[in-house]
């Protein structure tokens, strides 16, 4: 195979989400462990299951990056690979794909390696745009420079109702979890150079995501070429009217609903919302 995109599990993705013939996809999954179990964030993982049994254990839970060996085996599938990963500031999953890269190399393999500084909707935009210029039949110097340069452009806004485990895994500044779990601070936060900081301190949750979608209009200029997508933690409901609050003031091309998988679901817990351009 030519060429392939692979990606770890925090774009919340599956692995029948690019069937080509020509152009190869998978997704690499991270771990879950909470109370001695392991969760892994595949195709068949149960985020609900995964919440609950996290919310029955009063010890700590963990998560885990896929080690090199799991990217390596994928890398050596095709001649040519990109590999996007979650920001690497809040996990090792960049770091052990570059490890990878040097063993695939020696064999022949090409290997670009992508930290996202971002997470989930963020990496499908990546995805979409790493499989339309591989569909161009562009050098893959050609591609992964375009792809360097489109990843400096995305955008990622987030409100969440529980900050416990960013706080427990020392994602987060304590100072600020503090702030969103006992003062009722409800922040709307963005992503900013792969850390989490937050842009506003807001009182409820309803004021935090009329914010969130009023402050998109200070990103960008222009919605008529990008893609809006918005990933939620078991609240549907809640990630559609977001999404036609969305469309009511943007006219981005499209604006597209995601559930999260297990290790986005654990992080951002029931209710979060993170919003991708």
């Amino acid at each position: 195979m030519k060429f392939q995109i692979v990606v770890d599990s925090s774009c919340d993705l599956k692995n029948d989400y690019i069937i080509d013939d020509e152009i190869g996809f998978k997704v690499i999954p991270l771990t879950i462990n909470v109370n001695g179990k392991e969760f892994y964030d595949d195709d068949n993982v149960d985020a609900q299951e995964v919440l609950r049994a996290m919310h029955e254990y009063s010890g700590k839970s963990t998560t885990s990056c896929p080690p090199p060996g799991a990217f390596l085996e994928a890398f050596e599938r095709a001649e040519n690979t990109i590999c996007i990963n979650i920001t690497s500031k809040l996990s090792g999953s960049y770091n052990s794909a570059l490890q990878a890269k040097k063993i695939a190399a020696e064999s022949g393999h090409n290997v670009h390696v992508i930290d996202s500084k971002l997470v989930c909707g963020a990496m499908i935009l990546i995805v979409d745009k790493a499989y339309e210029l591989m569909k161009q039949d562009l050098s893959f110097e050609e591609i992964t420079k375009q792809l360097d340069e489109y990843t400096k452009e995305l955008h990622l806004l987030f409100v969440l109702q529980k900050f416990d485990n960013f706080v427990k895994s020392g994602r987060m500044n304590k100072l600020s979890g503090v702030l969103a779990s006992i003062l009722f601070i409800k922040p709307l936060c963005v992503a900013d150079d792969g850390e989490i900081k937050i842009l506003e301190k807001i009182r409820t949750a309803k004021s935090a995501f009329k914010r969130l979608v009023d402050v998109i209009a200070d990103k960008i200029n222009d919605f008529s070429n990008r893609k809006c997508i918005i990933s939620h933690c078991q609240d549907e409901e809640l990630a559609l009217d977001i999404k036609d609050k969305i469309k009511e003031k943007y006219n981005f091309k499209d604006v597209i609903i995601v559930k999260m998988k297990a290790l986005c679901s654990y992080y951002a817990l029931e209710k979060g919302i993170i919003v991708c351009f």
